[in-house]
């Protein structure tokens, strides 16, 4: 707004950038300064200057109209208090103004006036807007934003944490799931995808909380000279009577009293003492957990973020209560009975050392329970550990999406992939406990691999090792074009396959394969199966006796799931493009 009329002053960072009887007469003007176009507006004997760009989505806020002192855009209809800029619709972000002067010889403004917010802030504040209205536009203007300013990772997922930690009674699900497949994924892909992957978490956070009421979280026990034994003992019997606040209140204790290591055996003891919870997700959906929290930090979010978690436990699905898992073999009483071996088998397995026989991997694929059972117990009691075990029932997971026949139904694509993630989820929490209840795991992954064996018949076919004489770049560019069209399984698989005989750098495969993810409007499972598959590459790559047939097999499989998933609408690639336009100053409202 206007300073009085009859004022000067020396200041020289006003400029004159209009006639004052002209403006007057006219209504309005739009003036540049420093390339950006302002807005005048003489409205109630007033002169007021506004950023001419519609934050909303750039329209120029020139052709709107002011009635009241509110300034109005003719395009989505966004409304903006006229002197201090701010809008009354949260969609569109409060406007930029500019101090004006009134002086004889015309109008003058500051045109880089001061704020009392830095932009780091201002897009920390709109991230958090976006969240809680669900308003994707909005998230991913300040994703980009945030990024601009140096903050494009640590913000982001912090804000969505305690979000989505907060504002769902349910607690912990797919959308604080998908934010750290997100987190962990933000490395692996292209630079310019990194902030698709931050807008793709924080996204699917408020969507899943839209709508929900809060979670209100219980207060650890005032005792902290309990054990671990007696906590464990009382959070797993808490957990096996569904009493989620009893679990709650004992959990949050133990972390306030005991080592991380300690809680996640605590956690996954209880993941486990019931046979492959909510189809596999409830201990993967832990482990992400625990994961996240290695990049927002234990010490501020471990309450919050493991807590929230504790539905997935106590009111979770129970394989040994669904009758595949009894019938017509009862493979729920063959793993409880091994579970009631594991400390014998544990101590003869003691100060031994294991490696995988030749054909292990391909017993586990095999139609005989009893004998996979056996396979693994024998393996323990030869010394396996909890993290080789894991990595191998991990590899029998990643053969059967490899080898998903497509005569099956579309929705078995779910069935392979969630013993896929759960396997993968089972090997991912070695790293964090040693704790010997996660052999329990691996026998649940397993009888889920062995359940998943008519998904294989027959077994797709895999390409073989060979040679290739094209260049990787062509065969990478070929593996996007694959996802544009549907139906392209096999063919995803042969240039996966083709991209190693080509002596393609694999990091730049992943990069490719997350570009061709992040465009898409991709599910829930198609984005938990990518992070699981680059996984399982980093693992094998991480041992030495690993061949070259099972790297490639990792990478394989989720190319195959992508290809059957895709291509989508890419709705919210269109609302990302627009963000980033809207950032380099485009003009979206002019002809393409």
């Amino acid at each position: 707004m206007a300073t009085d009329p009859d004022a000067t002053t020396s200041d020289d960072r006003f400029v004159r950038v209009a006639d004052r009887e002209t403006l007057e007469a006219d209504g309005q003007a739009v003036v540049s300064e420093d390339g950006q176009a302002i807005a005048l507006f003489h409205h109630e004997g007033e002169v007021f200057a506004v950023d001419n760009r519609c934050p909303h989505m750039g329209f120029p806020l020139s052709r709107g109209s002011i009635e009241d002192g509110i300034l109005t855009c003719h395009w989505h209809h966004a409304r903006f208090e006229l002197e201090q800029g701010d809008t009354f619709d949260i969609w569109a972000d409060d406007v930029q103004t500019f101090p004006v002067e009134l002086r004889e010889d015309g109008v003058y403004l500051d045109p880089d006036p001061s704020s009392d917010v830095d932009p780091a802030t201002h897009w920390r504040n709109r991230l958090a807007d976006g969240l809680h209205e669900n308003l994707s536009l909005v998230m991913a203007k300040a994703i980009i934003g945030l990024d601009s300013e140096g903050g494009g990772f640590d913000t982001p997922v912090e804000t969505a944490v305690n979000f989505g930690t907060r504002y769902r009674e349910m607690g912990w699900g797919r959308g604080l799931t998908t934010l750290g497949c997100m987190a962990n994924l933000y490395d692996e892909v292209g630079d310019r995808d990194k902030r698709r992957a931050m807008f793709m978490g924080v996204r699917e956070v408020a969507d899943e909380t839209a709508g929900e009421p809060p979670r209100f979280q219980q207060y650890a026990f005032d005792n902290r000279d309990l054990s671990k034994s007696r906590l464990k003992a009382w959070f797993r019997n808490c957990v096996e009577v569904r009493d989620r606040d009893g679990a709650e209140r004992v959990l949050l204790t133990a972390i306030g009293t005991l080592p991380r290591e300690d809680v996640a055996d605590l956690l996954f003891t209880a993941a486990t003492d019931s046979l492959y919870l909510n189809n596999g997700h409830t201990l993967d959906f832990l482990n992400k957990a625990f994961e996240t929290l290695e990049h927002v930090g234990w010490e501020d979010h471990a309450d919050a973020a493991l807590a929230s978690t504790l539905e997935q436990l106590t009111g979770a699905t129970r394989s040994e209560e669904r009758s595949s898992w009894r019938q017509p073999v009862d493979i729920a009483d063959l793993v409880f009975d091994a579970h009631d071996l594991l400390p014998d088998l544990v101590a003869a397995g003691a100060g031994k050392e294991w490696t995988h026989p030749e054909g292990f991997v391909e017993t586990l694929l095999e139609d005989d329970p009893e004998l996979i059972v056996d396979t693994l117990t024998d393996a323990i009691r030869a010394g396996a550990t909890t993290e080789q075990l894991s990595d191998a029932v991990a590899r029998a997971a990643s053969r059967r999406v490899a080898y998903f026949a497509t005569n099956n139904e579309f929705s078995d694509w779910n069935t392979v992939h969630h013993t896929l993630t759960y396997a993968n989820a089972v090997h991912r929490a070695t790293a964090k406990t040693d704790a010997t209840e996660l052999y329990r795991g691996c026998l649940d992954a397993a009888m889920s691999v062995y359940l998943d064996r008519f998904l294989n018949q027959p077994r797709a076919p895999v390409p073989s090792p060979g040679e290739s004489e094209r260049d990787p770049v062509d065969v990478r560019e070929d593996v996007l074009t694959c996802f544009d069209e549907q139906g392209q399984v096999n063919r995803a698989a042969n240039l996966v396959s083709e991209h190693f005989d080509a002596g393609g750098d694999p990091a730049d495969l992943k990069r490719t394969l997350g570009r061709g993810l992040l465009r898409e409007d991709a599910g829930f499972h198609t984005l938990q199966n990518v992070e699981a598959g680059f996984q399982r590459f980093d693992a094998l790559v991480a041992d030495p006796t690993t061949d070259e047939m099972e790297k490639r097999l990792a990478l394989i499989a989720p190319a195959r799931y992508m290809a059957a998933h895709f291509p989508t609408r890419r709705s919210a690639e269109q609302t990302f493009s627009i963000a980033t336009r809207l950032h380099r100053g485009e003009r979206l409202h002019e002809v393409e």
